[in-house]
């Protein structure tokens, strides 16, 4: 057989086993894998020493294109997702301006996603007061689903859901075969206390993050459940930053609700007391916890209750991660370049997180719960989308090494574990040993849902 493309002679991760083997592509797929492949190919590579991952799959994401292009941009965003060894990503609706939320907007970020991603995308559709009917359009243009905030965004043209629209956007979604996900936040909590602070003048880190208690949290994730069991939607609870967050939602699912969450890097590696060190460059909402709550976190990841870790890349220009009032400053972190890193670092370097785990958490859950066929897991017949680590090799990251379009992030200075070699996309070597090599091969994805 002649074959496009041999690795050979890598460890091979899958979220079950670790197997030293060979894989073969052609036309884009991974057509064979075995001990030793007798076929040849004219593009072969030898991967000995090398840990071959399925290609991260980000699923919750803010690129800000069109309208904002400026905070990022798929060019640069999708550069520094292979360069962290992601394959695929799903771009929230809003900071883009339109924001996703009917059809018209949609096609705008398509075409500019298609002009310029690196990697393979999904698109989320929005819930906002007043697009109801616009939901129908959305999902026949292939959106992962939809995007709710139970709490102030932080953009203008992008409202967040009263419980009536929430309430009757679930019922649609559930009605197309769509997954609502949702920022979980008691608003009135939050918006409260945090005008009650700037009234008095306390505007610092401390202020801020004790603006946001985890009871404005877990408060609404219970809402959200009850709102999506009595309509019968699936739903996902984005960047949970508590252990008490993850076991609702375990709880919720013991009864038959059909509800997932996440978390994210900076919820794992970061603590409250970093955030007062660090400054503006790590405000993010819900705010970054204590470390009996990343603990907290660790274990759910550990006992398989919290399936999946994002990055939740929410750039911006450095003039707006500055300042003294923190309530003012933009509240997002630049991390999608780093998340893989960051598990082999926090997770399986220094808690013995099984590499199986990892590649678990970051890929194959994943698409099995987005439905996104074809992705997120090496095996015959999946897309050919993998990022091959040396797990040996180790370095500092500097600020010149990301490749965002604003080059800040909270994890500038640390020692992160596991080299991206290489990154694959389809077969498609788009990252190598630090260069982007290829012109953008983006395709969108879409999932596959029955309706009811």
């Amino acid at each position: 057989m002649l074959y496009d493309l041999i690795i050979r002679n890598g460890t091979l991760v899958t979220p079950t086993t670790l197997t030293q083997a060979d894989i073969a592509v052609a036309d884009g797929r991974i057509v064979e894998i075995a001990p030793a492949i007798q076929g040849t190919s004219d593009a072969e590579f030898d991967a000995a020493g090398l840990h071959v991952f399925p290609g991260v799959i980000d699923s919750h994401l803010h690129f800000n294109e069109p309208g904002r292009t400026e905070w990022e941009g798929f060019a640069t965003g999708t550069s520094a997702l292979a360069a962290g060894g992601a394959t695929t990503f799903f771009d929230m609706p809003l900071n883009s301006h339109p924001p996703t939320i009917d059809a018209a907007a949609f096609d705008l970020k398509l075409a500019a996603a298609q002009a310029s991603s690196l990697v393979d995308f999904g698109l989320w559709g929005g819930i906002v007061p007043g697009n109801i009917e616009r939901l129908d359009e959305l999902a026949e243009r292939g959106v992962v689903g939809f995007k709710a905030f139970m709490s102030n965004s932080g953009i203008n043209d992008f409202q967040a859901s009263d419980d009536l629209t929430l309430y009757e956007g679930m019922a649609r979604a559930a009605k197309l075969g769509c997954i609502v996900a949702v920022h979980a936040e008691n608003d009135a909590i939050t918006s409260l206390l945090a005008r009650r602070a700037v009234a008095s003048g306390q505007t610092s880190v401390r202020d801020y993050l004790n603006s946001r208690p985890v009871v404005a949290e877990l408060e609404a994730i219970e809402r959200a459940v009850l709102f999506a069991e009595e309509t019968g939607c699936s739903l996902h609870i984005v960047h949970v930053s508590s252990g008490r967050g993850v076991d609702l939602v375990a709880q919720a699912r013991a009864r038959g609700v059909d509800v997932t969450c996440e978390t994210c890097p900076h919820y794992l590696v970061l603590t409250d007391e970093d955030v007062e060190t660090l400054g503006a460059i790590a405000k993010c909402a819900p705010p970054i916890r204590p470390k009996d709550e990343q603990e907290a976190l660790w274990q759910r990841i550990a006992g398989g209750t919290l399936p999946m870790v994002v990055s939740d890349h929410s750039p911006a220009p450095a003039d707006m991660k500055t300042g003294t009032d923190f309530f003012k400053i933009w509240g997002g972190i630049s991390g999608c370049q780093s998340l893989l890193q960051l598990l082999l670092t926090e997770g399986h370097n220094r808690r013995n997180v099984p590499l199986t785990t990892i590649a678990r958490i970051t890929a194959d859950y994943i698409a099995q719960r987005f439905a996104i066929p074809g992705k997120g897991r090496l095996e015959v017949e999946a897309d050919a989308d993998m990022a091959l680590v040396d797990l040996n090799s180790s370095a500092v990251l500097r600020a010149e090494d990301l490749f965002y379009r604003h080059k800040h992030s909270p994890y500038v200075g640390r020692t992160l574990q596991g080299r991206i070699v290489r990154t694959l996309v389809r077969g498609t070597t788009v990252y190598l040993d630090g260069k982007v090599v290829s012109a953008p091969v983006g395709r969108l994805v879409r999932p596959q849902r029955q309706t009811a």
